[in-house]
């Protein structure tokens, strides 16, 4: 039996002198071996499932506005686009000068909190230069007024969900652009939750004055939310091993790339759950009903979930391929986009009622 324990002391040196070697600490290590995940949650049935909207392309994020119809990103085609609750789609402007790698190009919508007094629309996009925040109004073809640039944009890894938070202050998730070394560079602005003024300046009291970075050490959080106390939540795209969802807290270390999934090392923020990515691959999130909700790509399916973790169920299992953001509507129900559909129906947009 001797040879037996020796053996596996040995293989569990190799595959942590490996994960060091690939630039990993031990607490990534720990984070693959030890971690535990949410696994067989019990499935879920929403009261109603319907399709308010079809014809869509890649779209990628949502926003709704005070009419109650709702504006929708199309990453790939640059097109912003009106829904109506009866699911009548329109176009409203293609977005000029949009780059397009794999993982960019026009991605986040937020409405100003102000909307009806200012009308500008905030949305995330990749430019040849850089990702960026720009703003314009519905009712004009001005170009875009840039108000958050200087975001280096990547094949992969771009983030660019946007959010106005409880503080009236904007939410920027960004990527690190696969280049690893960036989510714990606090100059940098990839891999990061940045917080800015609705004029794109860095907001007061974040934890270093004069910098929009709010926290950091992340790989490419996909979604943000907050619950009914104000309390901030992310969901993370893991590596090979562990997806996250994430309480962020301001300055803090979220441990990528030294850390995935739970390490238990006081310098970094371990998540509140985790997932293997087969099972999940996090995209937008929101809070509804007292429950984190959560979008998942290579899932293919919504979790709902508490905010501590505890009590995941899972919905939509494999019925409507990748879910790329969920959204609460006016009505009280949830409107989800997809991703990955073919012609002739494409995307879609379609109404839970939970």
């Amino acid at each position: 039996m001797r040879w037996r324990r020796l053996l596996v002391y040995g293989i569990a040196a190799v595959l942590v002198v490996a994960s060091v070697t690939a630039g990993y600490s031990y607490g990534a290590f720990y984070g693959w071996w030890a971690q535990p995940t949410v696994r067989d949650a019990p499935k879920a049935e929403p009261a109603s499932v319907e399709t308010v909207a079809s014809g869509l392309r890649m779209p990628f994020d949502m926003a709704f506005l005070p009419d109650g119809s709702a504006l929708v990103t199309e990453r790939e085609s640059g097109r912003l686009r009106k829904v109506t609750a009866d699911g009548q789609v329109t176009e409203v402007r293609t977005i000029a000068d949009l780059a397009h790698p794999v993982q960019g190009g026009l991605q986040g919508v937020a409405v100003s909190p102000s909307y009806q007094r200012d009308g500008w629309i905030y949305v995330f996009h990749t430019t040849a230069r850089d990702n960026r925040v720009s703003r314009l109004r519905l009712d004009s073809q001005a170009p875009l007024e840039p108000v958050l640039t200087g975001i280096t944009p990547g094949e992969i890894h771009n983030g660019g969900r946007i959010r106005f938070g409880p503080d009236g202050m904007l939410y920027v998730t960004t990527g690190e652009a696969d280049d690893r070394p960036k989510a714990q560079d606090r100059k940098d602005l990839g891999g990061k939750i940045l917080r800015v003024t609705p004029d794109g300046k860095p907001a007061p009291g974040n934890p270093d004055e004069g910098s929009p970075v709010y926290a950091w050490g992340l790989r490419d959080p996909q979604g943000i939310a907050w619950d009914d106390k104000g309390e901030l939540y992310a969901s993370e795209f893991g590596h090979h091993n562990l997806d996250e969802l994430n309480h962020i807290v301001p300055g803090g270390n979220y441990g990528w790339p030294e850390l995935e999934g739970t390490g238990g090392e006081p310098e970094f923020t371990d998540p509140v759950a985790t997932w293997k990515p087969a099972d999940a691959s996090p995209s937008g999130i929101t809070y509804h009903g007292g429950k984190i909700w959560v979008a998942c790509l290579r899932g293919e399916r919504l979790y709902r979930i508490n905010t501590d973790g505890s009590s995941a169920e899972q919905l939509l299992t494999g019925e409507y391929g990748r879910l790329r953001q969920v959204t609460p509507a006016p009505d009280g129900s949830l409107w989800v986009l997809t991703n990955g559909h073919a012609a002739p129906d494409y995307d879609l947009i379609i109404r839970v009622t939970p």
